[in-house]
């Protein structure tokens, strides 16, 4: 189905790369090839707009506009222009399920801040196995273009539930084990970690929050290497996320 993209619907479009346009307008857009094909099919499509040279070398069925490499440049949020915008719809509220960490991994963020960060995360969390990502209620939005071009697709595979974490993290129980990463916990390379439960990774300048870090039952702590080595004072909160779920994976790899 083609139609014509008039220069007030251009505008809304470009909108979507701020949160009150997305509220607003119920949708979020995903940017270039990679991202577009990768989340085709897991949101319902409101709108793709894209070059007619893209549009002849695929194949998709929905509602569809040719542009110029001019008119994706109004509406994208990148600092060059893709092939390809595709308009979601945003999903309803994902819901958690407090008995989830009972049997899987799940990440909880605090106030993570910056979209690549989260898309960063994301993206691990995907590779990783893992599919269900809690978030404080202040935590960047998960369908910021940025985060979902970040993520390269694992946006249409993780969810990402925002609410009050540290209610989220008493629901889950006190039988089940929740992690975090602190400065002065255990050196996450000599502790047997579990394949359940949550972990926690906390705000890029201030880490993990008191009332949050209330919920932790284990204390972990990534050392630099070499002991005692002048180094960074902290790492990257995705950085910081990567190895840490690898050293949980790593204990499945371990296994005879």
């Amino acid at each position: 189905m083609n139609f014509e993209l008039t220069k007030a619907r251009r505008k809304e479009i470009a909108s979507l790369a701020e949160a009150k346009g997305r509220r607003r307008q119920g949708a979020f857009m995903a940017e270039g090839t990679k991202c577009v094909l990768d989340t085709l099919g897991a949101f319902k499509l409101r709108l793709l707009a894209a070059t007619e040279a893209w549009l002849a070398a695929h194949d998709v069925d929905g509602p569809v506009v040719a542009v110029n490499r001019g008119m994706l440049g109004e509406m994208s949020s990148m600092s060059l222009a893709p092939d390809v915008i595709a308009v979601y719809e945003l999903p309803d509220d994902y819901v958690f399920d407090p008995e989830l960490p009972a049997g899987n991994l799940v990440i909880a963020l605090d106030r993570v801040q910056d979209p690549g960060n989260l898309g960063t995360i994301i993206r691990t969390a995907d590779w990783m196995g893992i599919t269900t990502i809690l978030a404080s209620a202040d935590t960047v939005d998960c369908f910021n273009p940025k985060v979902v071009q970040a993520t390269m697709g694992a946006i249409s595979r993780v969810k990402v539930i925002y609410g009050n974490l540290p209610e989220m993290l008493e629901a889950v129980g006190k039988e089940v084990p929740v992690y975090g990463t602190f400065l002065d916990g255990e050196n996450i390379y000599r502790q047997p970690l579990s394949d359940n439960g949550v972990i926690v990774m906390g705000n890029e300048g201030s880490g993990i929050s008191a009332e949050v870090a209330a919920a932790v039952t284990r204390r972990l702590f990534i050392p630099s290497y070499p002991p005692g080595r002048a180094t960074s004072e902290s790492l990257n909160v995705a950085t910081a996320t990567a190895i840490t779920l690898s050293q949980f994976r790593s204990r499945f790899y371990g296994q005879d």
